[in-house]
């Protein structure tokens, strides 16, 4: 990081505040894109013109929540109680004890720090360092700041040694600073980018985000600051850069103890993360799923009216200007409305995405004011800086002195950082139905996913329209919702023998490729008077978007606006059945193999007028590669519930053995319509 002083846009703290918001508000911010937009495939276009149309709905959303204070605390609590969820946080974890274990101390000149780890939850370890003043007299209480790490890889040191000349500016100062190592880049390495570049996309599925480790973290750290005697509790801070400034946030707004947030770099908002493809710089920590479809900034403004000053850089370009204005106006209208304008600020630094004196003169002083009311101006913010890049960066205390584990043998041989992913957020296990209850044991899972993983979908989707020809003349487009339109085709049969049967049905089959040549599994499905067509819903050959991996912008895209690709999917699947429903008045049975057949057992299960599913070798459960993904769905049920859930409508269900069809026949039996299901090749179908 470069530490050579700038000057400032403008000054941090009020003198000037009333002049810089009407330029914050007044003045156009040019919109700031992060690399240009990808046109390698034929549906680049749609997706992206689809998306930036969903974030600046949501975007929009805002004034509704600043038509008035009382409208504004009236909403409070629930959006709170939202805000956990889409963190994974709800219901909130036990506060587990601790096991604070203090490992060695360094004492240095003017402060003295305390080298340490706690478990958030049991085996989740922090690795941290506590800062202090050297002498501290009984009886005395003091401030305390919650410092939260920003991405600066140090290996085996842990990223909170990069920031130590903060810890120790603020122990020289009369305050102890606990500053924590993050999950990916503390003492024990872990994962931050499961869907940047993993392909965990089961991360969706789970509804689990790192933001929600590293808030719970932070939150925990704040549970140790206070249990300390010569702590305030009344007197709390919570600050840091990057992804520190984004955990600022995640932590400021969860915990209310904290007092006063400084965030310095570490927010954006929906145009900008989304349209102007933003996003691509970031990875999966800095972002919860947007479950509840909020405009960012509500998050922000779940910290009002404790002080906060917002932090950034004017060519900053993964936090850029334009998105900082915005942010920046519409938080100062959220203080409004507690008259605590006051209260928030908004700091701009000239230069890049790092630290300089003036961001650290600002932050130290914005603390000090409002922790110990002492807004005098900082004239010793250049000291113990970490100087130089690379291997010629120098410390002011050796980063291998502030390891938590001195020695690799010390690390814990029962740590679940490494695989926190599959136990932060647990995985829901419905009891199945008892005879008689099928129905309202429906209606809580389908409540229940209707709320937290299709809350985009209406009550019923449209109908498609049909729009035009596609790429071959045998394939027309239809146009599902408007911006998205999808291949539908209508595959000939040879005339077969009805065998006097008048009655005709639509089998829709939902296939992502090769859509004009048929799996050899189906003809045993189709009967002699059916008709067929294929739809290819979005993504597929003939509108695939480009997939760069990293950092996999449209599938992370989605999440921020309370979607995955695969919602989208089902949308256009139920958009087609009607539309054939409507247009040639026959029951819509629809089919697929693997991902295909979930996304045909999804669409079914929110169109009531799709008439019987035929699932072959449907992904058996959300964790497993390939399988489709929805948000928060596995904190409801998985891919054996939904099957069931299709029960009393006809679903034939192949799978390699009949006991993977234990649950669904279950399920079947408590609808009281267990000859509905047929599972070829199961022992039960043999024996009938």
């Amino acid at each position: 990081m470069s530490h050579r002083t700038h000057r400032t846009m403008i000054t941090p703290l009020r003198i000037l505040h009333c002049a810089v918001l009407l330029v914050l508000v007044s003045r156009p911010a040019a919109a700031q894109p992060y690399g240009e937009a990808d046109r390698g495939e034929t549906g680049d276009g749609m997706i992206q013109a689809w998306l930036a149309q969903r974030a600046a709905e949501l975007h929009d959303g805002f004034a509704e929540d600043v038509a008035s204070l009382d409208d504004w605390q009236e909403r409070r609590q629930r959006y709170r109680q939202e805000y956990f969820h889409m963190l994974g946080l709800d219901p909130l974890p036990e506060k587990t004890p601790l096991q604070v274990t203090v490992t060695g101390t360094y004492e240095g000149d003017g402060f003295v720090v305390e080298k340490l780890h706690y478990q958030s939850r049991p085996r989740l370890y922090v690795t941290a360092n506590l800062y202090r003043p050297p002498q501290i007299e009984p009886g005395d209480k003091l401030p305390a700041v919650l410092y939260v790490c920003g991405h600066a890889g140090r290996g085996r040191n842990g990223n909170k040694t990069a920031y130590q000349s903060h810890g120790i500016w603020f122990a020289r100062h009369g305050y102890l600073c606990l500053m924590v190592d993050t999950l990916q880049l503390g003492e024990i390495a872990a994962i931050h980018h499961g869907t940047y570049r993993e392909s965990r996309w089961w991360w969706h599925s789970r509804g689990y985000t790192p933001a929600g480790v590293e808030c719970w973290n932070g939150i925990r750290g704040i549970d140790y600051l206070i249990s300390r005697p010569e702590v305030d509790p009344e007197r709390i801070a919570v600050t840091g850069i990057s992804g520190g400034g984004a955990a600022t946030f995640w932590v400021a707004a969860a915990d209310e103890r904290v007092k006063v947030a400084v965030p310095v770099s570490g927010m954006a908002d929906l145009p900008s993360y989304v349209s102007n493809r933003v996003i691509n710089g970031h990875c999966d920590c800095m972002f919860l799923y947007n479950t509840f479809q909020w405009p960012w900034v509500r998050i922000a403004a779940l910290i009002a009216p404790r002080p906060m000053l917002f932090t950034n850089s004017d060519n900053d370009r993964i936090f850029p200007m334009d998105a900082n204005e915005r942010l920046a106006a519409r938080l100062e209208r959220v203080y409004s409305l507690y008259g605590r304008s006051h209260d928030v600020d908004a700091m701009v630094s000239i230069g890049g995405h790092a630290y300089r004196e003036d961001i650290r003169r600002a932050a130290f002083r914005f603390i000090n004011t409002h922790l110990k009311h002492d807004p005098r101006p900082i004239t010793d913010s250049e000291v113990d800086l970490v100087t130089g890049d690379g291997n010629d960066r120098e410390h002011p205390i050796p980063p291998e002195e502030l390891r938590a584990f001195p020695n690799d043998d010390d690390l814990p041989k029962d740590e679940l950082n490494t695989s926190i992913d599959e136990h932060f957020v647990p995985i829901a296990e419905p009891t199945l139905p008892s005879e008689g209850d099928f129905e309202a044991w429906k209606e809580r899972l389908t409540g229940e996913l209707r709320r937290i993983s299709f809350r985009a979908f209406p009550e019923r989707i449209p109908a498609a329209a049909a729009k035009s020809n596609g790429p071959d003349e045998r394939i027309a487009m239809i146009e599902t919702e408007p911006g998205i339109r999808v291949p539908l085709v209508h595959v000939p049969l040879a005339r077969r023998d009805t065998g006097g049967r008048s009655e005709q049905r639509i089998v829709l089959l939902v296939r992502m490729a090769e859509v004009l040549k048929l799996p050899e599994w189906l003809d045993a499905h189709m009967a002699p008077a059916d008709e067929l067509y294929v739809v290819e819903p979005r993504g597929g050959e003939h509108t695939r978007w480009t997939t760069k991996d990293p950092p996999n912008y449209v599938e992370r895209s989605h999440v921020l606006l309370g979607r995955t690709v695969d919602t989208g999917r089902v949308w256009d699947v139920i958009a087609a059945a009607r539309h054939l429903r409507e247009t040639t008045g026959h029951p819509v049975h629809v089919a697929g193999e693997g991902a295909e057949a979930v996304l045909a057992a999804y669409a079914a299960l929110w169109e009531p007028e799709i008439a019987g599913v035929v699932a072959h070798e449907p992904s058996p459960g959300h964790m497993t590669p390939q399988s489709p993904q929805f948000l928060n769905v596995l904190r409801v049920c998985d891919v054996p519930d939904v099957l069931g859930m299709l029960a009393p409508r006809p679903l034939v269900l192949s799978w390699r053995t009949g006991e993977e069809a234990a649950r669904v026949r279950a399920i079947y039996a408590a609808a009281g319509a267990a000859d509905r299901l047929t599972v070829p090749g199961s022992t039960a179908e043999k024996a009938e």
